[in-house]
Order: C-alpha cells, then sequence, then structure tokens
C-alpha cells in the first residue's frame, strides 16, 4: 500500500499533547483506511485536534492528550469490527465514535450483532438508535419506530420479520402499508384494484426479496407463509403467531390505527414504523401522532425514536432532515405567536404589518382600513 499523510487542525494552545504509535495488519489496514482513505479521514473529522499519520502498517497519532486516546479506542474498535467481517462505511465510524463519547459499551460489540446474512450480505444496525430500536422488538409486543427517512425503521422491523419466521418464533409474516397517495390520485392509475394498489406495495416487496432467496418468496406468498396487503384488508381479522409490520403508519387515521393494533391475536408480535414529518392524509389527524399520547403508559408497548443521527443513507439526508426540523419549528413557533395574538385582540404581526401600509398603528382611523 502507498504511504498515505492525513494531517488533522493543530492543537490548542496550553493543551496537553501525546503522541501513540501503533501497526495494523495489512488486510485490516486496508479495511480500515475505505476507498481514498475515506474512512480514516472520517476518523479524524471526529477528532480535530489529532494529527494522523500512515506509513505503510504504522499509524501515528499527534494532538491533545484526551483525543488521541479517544482516536486510538476508535480505532481499536473499529479493527475488531473489521475482524468481526463488518464492513465498515462512513456511519460505521461515526456511530462508533459516539457509543465511546457516551459510554454505552463497545461498539464491536453493539454494532456487530447481525441479525440476518442474506447472500453474503449481513443486514445488522448501524447507529446506537436503531440498535435500541432492535432490542425493543425482541423485548416488546408491540414496538413503533418512529423518526425520519432513511433511519432504517421498515428495513429493520422487516429483518427482524424474517428472523422470527426463519427461526420458528411465527408462523407468518403479515406486511401491511395504507394505501394514501403522496400528491397522486389511486384511481388515475391503470388495472385492477390489485393492480392500483401494487406500487404501494413495491417497496415491501423489495425489502422481502433482499433478504430471503426470490425464487423462496413467490412460494412464500402463494403459501400466505408471507402475506403483503393493504391495511384496509385487515379489518375483521385476528392476528395469531404473526409478526406484523404496519408500515408508513403516519398516513393512517386514528380509527384505523385502533383498528390495527385491535388485530393483535396470541403469540404474535407489531412493529409500527412511520414518520410523523411525512403525513399525506388530506386533512384527517394522523393515527400515528395520536397513538403516542394515548399508548405511551401501556405497558408492553415500546416508542423507538429515531433522529438524523441515525440516518445511514446519503450523509446529506441527514442534513436535510436537520434543515426540515428546524423550519418545522420555526413555523410552528410563527403560529403560536400569531395564536396568541389574536387571543390578546392585537395585530399578530404587530406595528410592521402598519409600517408595510405606510402609517404607524396610531395612525389609523376607524372606516379607512381596507
Amino acid at each position: 500500500m502507498a504511504p498515505s499523510d492525513i494531517t488533522g487542525a493543530p492543537v490548542g494552545p496550553g493543551a496537553a499533547t501525546a503522541r501513540e504509535e501503533f501497526e495494523i495488519d495489512g488486510v485490516a489496514m486496508v479495511r480500515l483506511l475505505g476507498p481514498q482513505d475515506r474512512l480514516l479521514t472520517r476518523i479524524e473529522h471526529e477528532f480535530p485536534h489529532v494529527s494522523m499519520h500512515v506509513r505503510g502498517n504504522q499509524v501515528t497519532l499527534e494532538g491533545e492528550a484526551t483525543e488521541v486516546a479517544a482516536a486510538h479506542r476508535l480505532v481499536d474498535e473499529l479493527i475488531a469490527m473489521v475482524r468481526e467481517g463488518v464492513e465498515l462505511g462512513p456511519t460505521e465510524v461515526a456511530s462508533s465514535a459516539r457509543i465511546l463519547e457516551r459510554g454505552a459499551g463497545s461498539p464491536a460489540e453493539v454494532l456487530s450483532q447481525a441479525i440476518l446474512v442474506s447472500r453474503g450480505k449481513s443486514i445488522r444496525p448501524k447507529t446506537l438508535g436503531q440498535k435500541a430500536y432492535v432490542d425493543a422488538i425482541d423485548h416488546h409486543t408491540i414496538t413503533f419506530g418512529i423518526g425520519p427517512a432513511g433511519t432504517g425503521k421498515t428495513y429493520l422491523a422487516m429483518a427482524k420479520a424474517v428472523q422470527a419466521l426463519q427461526r420458528k418464533e411465527v408462523d407468518r409474516i403479515i406486511l401491511s402499508r395504507p394505501a394514501i397517495e403522496a400528491g397522486e390520485r389511486l384511481g388515475f392509475l391503470p388495472g385492477t384494484l390489485t393492480d392500483k394498489i401494487d406500487p404501494y406495495l413495491r417497496p415491501l416487496y423489495d425489502a422481502l426479496n433482499e433478504m430471503m432467496d426470490p425464487e423462496l418468496v413467490p412460494k412464500l406468498l402463494a403459501s400466505g407463509t408471507v402475506e403483503v396487503a393493504p391495511l384496509a384488508y385487515m379489518r375483521g381479522r385476528t392476528l395469531n403467531n404473526s409478526f406484523v409490520v404496519l408500515d408508513e403508519a403516519q398516513n393512517t387515521t386514528p380509527e384505523q390505527m385502533k383498528m390495527f393494533l385491535t388485530r393483535l391475536g396470541f403469540g404474535t408480535r407489531m412493529v409500527v414504523t412511520g414518520d410523523i414529518t411525512q403525513i399525506d392524509l388530506p386533512a384527517a389527524a394522523s393515527g400515528l401522532q395520536l397513538v403516542t399520547k394515548v399508548l405511551a403508559d401501556v405497558d408492553d408497548i415500546h416508542f423507538a425514536r429515531l433522529g438524523s443521527e441515525d440516518v445511514v443513507r446519503h450523509t446529506l439526508v441527514g442534513r436535510i432532515v436537520d434543515a426540515y426540523t428546524a423550519y418545522d419549528e420555526k413555523q410552528a413557533a410563527a403560529r403560536v405567536r400569531r395564536e396568541q395574538a389574536r387571543e390578546l385582540g392585537g395585530d399578530p404581526e404587530g406595528p410592521n404589518r402598519a409600517a408595510r401600509r405606510g402609517r404607524s398603528p396610531q395612525d389609523r382611523k376607524p372606516g379607512r382600513e381596507r
């Protein structure tokens, strides 16, 4: 491997400095560096006061003493993950750094536990939030996974469902979604009712084919061992010995959510996933929003909340989520101010509105307002 230098930011004045050198075997070093030293650059991003130098199999860390020690611990954990067969990416590096920072255990132990291995690919939680979500599914009858796009809510729930079926913990898997349009109209889609509904269920079929033998999936669907159906088809049923996943639950009405949850039978586990910031319902309240209040204190029901730090898609997705969250909070605060102003009988926009009309509030005269 060609020598590479990765140099961090200078250490602040007055800070205690340290230097540590250690060697990593060749295969582990290649996987630790990543393409174009991308992963090692990410490590340095986590510790801005550490300079990292790589020469062959030797790594040298220099900089602020506490950060050098923390960076060394992170590298050790990442090497342990590599030897466990984990494919490292920027998400794993960032998540491992957060776990060590919070003292939440060993990243190699937390992030190396595979749920499934399908066609040589391991499906495992990649962040601390995802690990807590997966653990909640194991320990609760009903688990709600609430968070933004890209946090693995549905994917991990389906992986747990397939795992439960393979272990014979359940007799069947039932996957469901509400058929709610996101700007489009269901009636304008061509074909029969099944043809119209199929596009809404396609993401679930795609995930199934990725987690199971694609030749086996049609057989399981035909036998009823795996069922993919719209939420409307759940009414009147009692679901026993099943693993049930309801996706896109933010688009359920309160009545639909109640109907779905009361399908619970003996030996059944349910996982409900959704993003309350992406509600496509035209006017009705979201069943997912309401259920977080109604069932907050009910035993054996867990609400797992994922955030932008749990996004495992492109790093830009996390920043997009944060930007929209900040915008929504700003808009909500503005609405509160307007409502408070109306209750007090004042102008919600205060003197600014009058200023834009070219006169002060004191200059207003009855009968001259337009």
